[in-house]
């Protein structure tokens, strides 16, 4: 998840309050230098973080904990209520027909940022198209076509014509037909004058409902500077911020943007056209303090499950609760969980098996438990239809001829006969359950029993 090192010291210091049912002083005043030190190291402002932080200080000594909450819990709230406050609000993006610009640096991400909110956008059920106006950077124009063809969005751009205003009135002309038209901009090392001009030039002819502008994550507290010139220069109806996953000053950019008079209203942490999420504050923080993010997790379930039903219409996942568990249900099962996104990012959206739970596994552990899938997927495709359809059927001399069709080791074979005796099993529980027995079991998935599960699911 983004900004695992904040996250993961957040719920360390919190951690420290397991056991106690009331707080002193000097417990408050650990978990305050701890939080300050948190944020400081993810680059938030030194005068936020002490202002945050009295405030966290404050409310622990004198809010009375409602009946029956842990000092920890009574901790947790308080600080995921200030945090969430600290981020500031979502842009608002009403899923209507709309025009949006894009502005900001060279290199800050904003053609893989138009790419990626024109997945977003049609994962939302309109019809986005994408208008290339870099004329100044070399292999703009191929960069944003490979990019819309990667998110089957429609586009428009022209490598040969040197004037970005041409053809973004040109392109508005082509992607007439599209719900929300997104137009990528150049940009420069700096806010040049040259840059303002081309800027202002383009707004007059496409006409933006809304203009968003894409700050890299590394810029950290810089981002108020330049969300302030911005602003200025074309007016900013709301910010994106790339590269989340590989920079330790995100939390730097998350709060400087909210010192501005913006919002922020995506967030990207990778390369591909689905690592994009819309910016919710309360989801936002409470995967970060390992409290898990229900909405995100829905969304990506739902997509997941749309996507791996599109080959084969007659797949319905409610039959496995029905019918014998085959290999079949427990391959589209794995291409749902890949639909989903890196694994790593899925779990901390699940209530009891990120956060903590995450942070004790080895580094490499998600990387490991991704591996094993694949390698399954590949013990599948030297399988045939009736060994798919009937584990049971597959002998020693079987599993002899599998291991040697697809590369892999017999003792990896009997890993995913075994695997899926385990997840038919836990088929076979959820038959027949009644909604009370349903309850109960995701009141102890979200820790509801005090324990949580974890562990890793049926693939862990």
């Amino acid at each position: 998840m983004v900004l695992d090192d904040l996250g993961s010291s957040l719920r360390g210091s919190l951690d420290k309050l397991r056991g106690k049912s009331r707080l002193d002083e000097e417990d408050v005043e650990e978990i305050v230098k701890e939080i300050q030190r948190s944020l400081l190291q993810a680059d938030v402002e030194v005068d936020l973080v002490m202002s945050l932080s009295e405030d966290i200080r404050e409310r622990a000594l004198e809010e009375e904990p409602p009946a029956g909450t842990s000092a920890r819990d009574h901790v947790l709230r308080i600080v995921y209520e200030e945090l969430v406050d600290l981020v500031g609000e979502s842009t608002e993006l009403p899923l209507e027909e709309q025009t949006i610009m894009l502005a900001g640096l060279q290199g800050s991400g904003k053609t893989t940022s138009a790419a990626k909110m024109a997945w977003w956008f049609s994962k939302k059920g309109l019809k986005p198209g994408i208008i290339q106006t870099d004329t100044f950077r070399p292999g703009a124009y191929d960069q944003a076509e490979q990019m819309a063809a990667r998110a089957e969005v429609d586009f428009y751009g022209d490598p040969d014509n040197d004037d970005p205003v041409d053809i973004a009135r040109r392109g508005k002309e082509e992607l007439s037909h599209v719900d929300v038209l997104i137009v990528d901009t150049a940009g420069r090392h700096a806010l040049e004058d040259e840059l303002i001009s081309e800027l202002e030039q383009i707004e007059s002819v496409v006409e933006p409902d809304r203009n968003l502008l894409v700050l890299d994550a590394a810029i950290g507290q810089g981002a108020k500077e330049q969300a302030d010139r911005f602003e200025s220069a074309v007016g900013i109806d709301g910010v994106v911020i790339t590269k989340l996953d590989g920079t330790a000053k995100g939390g730097g950019a998350l709060a400087a943007v909210d010192r501005t008079d913006s919002s922020i209203a995506f967030l990207g942490t990778g390369e591909e056209v689905q690592d994009v999420e819309r910016f919710e504050p309360d989801g936002f923080i409470s995967r970060l303090l390992g409290m898990g993010d229900l909405k995100q997790l829905t969304e990506r379930v739902e997509r997941a499950m749309e996507e791996t039903g599109t080959d084969e219409e007659d797949w319905d996942p409610e039959q496995m609760l029905e019918g014998e568990f085959t290999l079949h249900d427990m391959r589209k099962q794995m291409e749902a969980m890949n639909n989903m996104g890196p694994l790593g990012q899925v779990m901390d959206m699940i209530p009891g098996l990120g956060g903590g739970v995450m942070d004790q596994l080895p580094d490499d552990a998600m990387d490991v438990t991704e591996e094993r899938l694949r390698d399954f997927e590949v013990i599948m495709d030297s399988m045939t239809d009736d060994e798919m359809a009937n584990p049971r059927s597959v002998s020693k001399s079987r599993i002899e001829r599998i291991a040697r069709g697809s590369g892999k080791s017999e003792e990896k074979v009997r890993e995913l006969l075994e695997q899926h005796k385990t997840m038919a099993r836990m088929m076979k529980q959820f038959q027949g359950m009644g909604d009370g027995d349903m309850q109960r079991m995701m009141k102890q998935m979200q820790g509801g029993d005090g324990g949580g599960m974890g562990g890793l699911g049926p693939f862990g």
